[in-house]
């Protein structure tokens, strides 16, 4: 399995997320965007709306009527009934059932660094987990040491 390890310095999470979903939907697989704080989902969803102003990602949230059919679900849990391989989690708190999907991606913060050094330390101890570092460099995303 591998998690993507997001380090957001420049861009917050509602600039990268669509990004990442479209590539996940682009590759025919479906996604679970985590955040626990319902402002932060609704600002998440909106940003999938308006991020490419000639399309937008179709999702839903958790507990709708449609959450079972959504390609992109927003939740505050880490279960997906939408049956997502990936997770997106979205607010620098890394949730131990990312671990049930096949790839996580781990956006966090500078305010959050604390808890994404511990997560790499685990996960790094796993030999079935693969962690890679993102970081942005003049706008862009590049893998780091």
């Amino acid at each position: 399995m591998q998690v993507d390890f997001y380090h957001l310095t420049r861009d917050p999470a509602e600039k990268l997320v669509p990004i990442l979903a479209g590539k996940c939907l682009d590759s025919n697989t479906k996604v679970l965007l985590v955040s626990e704080d319902e402002n932060h989902r609704n600002s998440l969803s909106k940003a999938l709306w308006t991020q490419n102003a000639t399309s937008f990602l179709a999702h839903d949230f958790g507990g709708s009527e449609h959450e079972k059919v959504q390609p992109i679900l927003i939740s505050n849990k880490c279960h997906a009934p939408n049956a997502a391989t990936f997770v997106i989690l979205a607010d620098g708190q890394w949730r131990v059932e990312a671990l049930d999907f096949e790839r996580a991606f781990y956006l966090f913060t500078e305010d959050e660094i604390g808890e994404a050094r511990t997560a790499w330390r685990d996960l790094s101890a796993k030999a079935n987990v693969t962690p890679r570092y993102w970081k942005q460099d003049a706008g862009r995303w590049v893998e780091g040491p």
